[in-house]
């Protein structure tokens, strides 16, 4: 019995929202709770800056993947509507450019033509959306899928800083927040990684990497502000 290879492509559209939801919870509130807390204000201040940060950084990551993963949806459904006119006008040019995509991924052009005439008489818009656009079931636009899984995702991702500040004393909260949100961005990039079948050494990396700066610099901010202020 042949092995049956997994291909992880499918997943591309809500792993990404997730990762990318996930992701910026960690590192925006851990960065927005480390800012306050170098700034020296009181615990129930950067308690409050953190759930605040979470409500509206999920409501920001779910109107922005909706807004934009429409205006892809739209351009999608702009070039299927081309396309379908141009079957119902210019057939017999549709189905040439058809061949044509084919003979150039070096099919020969008895078989091409065979194929394109065949695909064409199954599903003749299907086909032009996929060879000719790039356009599947596989990556099309899905703006609600999009949008709940990266406002959930962020929601998870921003809580744990936010739950780390109300278990953790103030005057250790900015040492626990830093070394916890890199675990917590290590075990999403490994994680992510999974799910994607990728390595995940490269995945670790990026986000504790990006994660490192922006806690850093954030930090620096809060402390001269704070110092400023005082």
């Amino acid at each position: 019995m042949p092995n049956i290879e997994h291909h992880y492509n499918q997943r591309t559209g809500w792993l990404r929202a997730a990762v990318l939801g996930a992701n910026d919870g960690i590192v925006s509130t851990s960065s927005l709770v480390m800012g306050f807390a170098f700034a020296h204000t009181d615990h129930t201040t950067i308690l409050l800056a953190g759930l605040a940060g979470l409500i509206s950084g999920a409501i920001s990551m779910a109107a922005g993947e909706y807004v934009s993963v429409s205006s892809q949806a739209d351009t999608e459904r702009a070039d299927l509507e081309r396309e379908k006119y141009a079957l119902e006008n210019n057939y017999d040019e549709e189905h040439e450019e058809l061949e044509q995509i084919y003979i150039k991924r070096g099919i020969d052009k008895e078989l091409a033509n065979k194929v394109a005439t065949q695909l064409m008489a199954h599903d003749a818009l299907g086909a032009h959306a996929r060879d000719e656009i790039g356009i599947s079931s596989v990556n099309t636009a899905r703006p609600v899928q999009a949008a709940i899984t990266s406002a959930a995702a962020f929601s998870v991702g921003s809580f744990l800083p936010v739950l780390l500040v109300i278990i953790t004393p103030i005057d250790i909260l900015a040492q626990v927040i830093a070394i916890c949100s890199l675990l917590f961005l290590s075990l999403l990039g490994a994680i992510s990684a999974k799910a994607g079948g990728a390595k995940p050494l490269n995945a670790i990396l990026r986000v504790t990497l990006w994660g490192t700066a922006a806690m850093i610099i954030t930090a620096l901010v809060g402390h001269v502000f704070g110092v400023m202020i005082l």
